[in-house]
């Protein structure tokens, strides 16, 4: 069965950010000119994804204000004369059919996709944050899910990282199958160094079945006392193989943190071809 549909949870306060996101979502801060979740829509949509659920709270209305049809800008626009914009605008808007739901139930990262259930019926679909995204060709997200075409189990993106960062990601220890397809045998949430069975960290993109549906719904909470996906994931193990993709030809960047994001910001801005020059001569001026 075809994919078509992707659930991008946008709903946690951003607490590392405040006090800036306690009036914009996190989601929403721009990376040059375009903010952080629109770049996880495009990596989607690149994938072959026509259908986004994007999973909100109350402080979040200013993501579905973002891929609306705005008709006053765009009439504004269109008599300046300001096509390159006005094509933009349209674009963005246009990029996929979105879908908007409120989540309910406790925190963590488990109750957002639970919370997309009824629009996902019963098909397999993928999951995306909303804070981090992948450039790779192909896409992060189509990788996996060729992977999902190939063997028919749930797949998760996965990236080697520094040895001295695993306590900051979901470890997995896993067995090769082929090339960069592994399968899962254990995942281990944010090891120490001694602990960690491997430096291959999965995140970012998953591609599962309607069957972690039910386990999401038993899921006691877990750290924190929110519900988390990797509980529930580690509980399908036990009933059918989940699969590892390690990403090929990918540059990761996470703006869920203030450094991360700010490195990001940099270097699309150096890359990005209105203000790549003057914004390289600004910072070579800079005594460092």
């Amino acid at each position: 069965m075809k994919i078509h549909k992707a659930v991008i949870p946008a709903a946690g306060f951003g607490t590392r950010f405040l006090p800036q996101t306690k009036a914009m979502p996190k989601e929403m801060l721009p990376i040059v000119d375009k903010p952080v979740i629109q770049y996880v829509v495009e990596e989607a949509v690149a994938s072959g994804i026509t259908d986004i659920i994007i999973v909100t709270g109350w402080h979040k209305r200013s993501i579905e204000d973002h891929f609306d049809y705005p008709f006053e800008l765009i009439k504004m626009l269109e008599q300046q004369g300001k096509e390159k914009l006005l094509e933009e605008v349209k674009r963005t808007a246009s990029l996929a059919n979105f879908i908007y739901v409120r989540q309910k139930g406790p925190y963590g990262n488990g109750t957002p996709v639970l919370s997309a259930r009824p629009v996902i019926g019963d098909e397999p679909f993928v999951v995306m944050w909303g804070d981090e995204f992948i450039y790779a060709k192909p896409p992060r997200a189509l990788q996996c899910i060729k992977v999902f075409e190939k063997y028919g189990d749930p797949v998760i993106s996965a990236v080697r990282v520094p040895k001295e960062d695993v306590s900051r990601y979901g470890i997995v220890e896993a067995k090769n199958v082929e090339d960069n397809i592994w399968q899962i045998e254990r995942m281990v949430e944010k090891p120490s160094v001694e602990e960690a069975p491997s430096n291959l960290a999965a995140h970012g993109c998953y591609v599962l079945t309607p069957d972690i549906f039910p386990l999401l719904e038993k899921a006691k909470p877990g750290k924190s006392d929110e519900i988390w996906l990797t509980d529930a994931i580690q509980e399908l193990m036990k009933v059918r193989p989940v699969y590892a993709c390690e990403v090929k030809d990918g540059k990761y960047y996470d703006t869920g943190n203030k450094i991360e994001y700010l490195k990001t910001v940099i270097e699309f801005a150096l890359a990005h071809k209105d203000i790549n020059g003057e914004f390289r001569a600004y910072l070579k001026s800079l005594k460092l």
